[in-house]
Parts: C-alpha cells; structure tokens; sequence
C-alpha cells in the first residue's frame, strides 16, 4: 500500500504542480483532501489523519514554493523591507497552528479546513476585484495580519497566499509586491509550520512508517517529485487556455469536495 500511495501522489503532485503554474493556486488546497483519502491505505487512522495530510502538504510546500520566492526576488518583486516585518510573526502564527490543529478534534479541523475552502472559493468564483482604498497600515495591524495568516495557513496546510494578496491588495500595495511578500512568507509559513507538525507528532504511537511526526514521507517525496516537473507545462498553457473560465470550474469543485469533507 505504500507503492500505492507513493504512485497516487506522483500523479496528484502532477495535477498540483500543473494547476499551480496554470491557475496560480496554492498546492494545499488540493493536497489536503487528496491525503486524507489516501493515507489511510497505509494505516493512518481517523483521529491523526487530518493532522498529517496538513503537516505532508506544508512540507511539500516548502520545496515547491522556494523556487518561485526565489524568482519573484530576482525580478525585484519583493519588498524585503516590509516582507521582514510580516516573515516573523508568520513563522510564529504558523508554529503555534501546528499545536492548534494537534490539539483539536477531527471533526473541528474538517469544518474549519472546510468552511475557509468554500470562503476562497467564491472569492475565486465571484472574481472580486479589490482596489485601493487606503494607505498601508503599520504596526498592530500588519503584526496581527501575518499573525493570523500563519495560525490559519497551518491549520489548512496552505501557504498563505489566498490571505495575504488580497489583504495586501486592499491595503494599496502593487498587486506584483503582495505576490511577491506572499510567496516568501509562504515558505516561511511551510517551514515552520513542519516543524511544529514533526514536534507534535513524534509522540504519536500510532504513526505509520516512513513518518517523521505528522508528516509522511513517501507521499512528500511523490508530490515533490512530479510537481516541479509539471509547473512549467501549466504556465506554458496559461496563455493559451481561458483562465478565468477555468478558475470558475475549479472553484466549483473545491466547494463539492469542501461540503462532501462536511458530511463525511
């Protein structure tokens, strides 16, 4: 079962690798609900598995995300001055959402994961447009921001960027630079976000093999494996294919696989 499960995430970091670079979407919104199906064929059982398919997803964001933070500095798309600000207490928001999600039920994580999946899709599928309405905010503001967007990408195993560009956006900063501040506080988020998923899941009896806390190895290296190669064929089409409609498509069924994590 775990040449099964390994091969299932080949095929799924295909499709997220792909995605990612067509639709510009996070990796863990398909990540998660793929897991949740698919580790239990290895044993993982109800009550860790949410928890580990948030930890493997996070992992694996750290290594698919690093290469395009890397590319948005090297087209000066970060600005690192106000980036710094944000990276700090992201690191710690998405450090404590690790002990958060280990510390509830199956049950809460499934309806939260679920309620803010339906919240982004409709943003997606409504195509809100925000505009600038004000100045940039300092201090408080910006702290609890990057604060929250950290404890709530933990908790759904995403990088944050579905939070963070829009806010950003709002706030009047160029839609360029909040892509770029979110891409590299998506590796930070997924960084430290592992790190708090391997701490609070070492203690865990009940753990597969081949799992280092509450994330799963085979599945991290098969994600990782086929997601870098299917990025460049997804921006490759891009320009290509009708994006918006396809953005529509996708957040419809996000919504159906959100409401069927809901009632189980």
């Amino acid at each position: 079962m775990i040449l099964t499960v390994f091969i299932s995430c080949i095929v799924l970091g295909s499709a997220v690798g792909f995605l990612a670079g067509l639709l510009g979407i996070g990796g863990g919104l398909i990540i998660v609900p793929a897991l949740i199906y698919l580790l239990p064929m290895v044993g993982v059982s109800p009550d860790i598995v949410f928890p580990m398919a948030l930890g493997t997803s996070l992992a694996a964001i750290v290594i698919t995300s690093s290469s395009a933070a890397f590319a948005h500095h090297k087209n000066t798309n970060i600005p690192w001055q106000l980036a710094k600000k944000l990276m700090v207490l992201v690191a710690v928001g998405a450090f404590i959402g690790a002990f958060i999600a280990d510390s509830l039920s199956a049950e809460l994580l499934t309806g939260f994961f679920s309620i803010i999946v339906i919240l982004l899709a409709l943003y997606m599928l409504l195509s809100i447009k925000i505009t600038k309405t004000r100045a940039l905010p300092t201090g408080y503001v910006l702290q609890l921001l990057s604060f929250i967007t950290g404890i709530t990408s933990s908790l759904m195993g995403i990088a944050g960027g579905a939070i963070l560009v829009p806010s950003l956006s709002f706030f009047g900063l160029p839609v360029r630079h909040a892509i770029g501040i979110a891409t590299a506080c998506g590796v930070v988020v997924a960084l430290f976000g592992s790190i708090g998923y391997i701490i609070t899941g070492l203690n865990q009896a009940d753990l597969p093999q081949w799992s280092l806390g509450y994330i799963y190895l085979p599945a991290l290296l098969g994600i990782v494996i086929s997601s870098s190669l299917a990025a460049p064929l997804g921006v490759k089409l891009a320009s290509k294919l009708p994006i918006k409609i396809l953005k529509k498509f996708f957040a419809v069924f996000l919504i159906f696989v959100a409401l069927k994590m809901m009632l189980g």
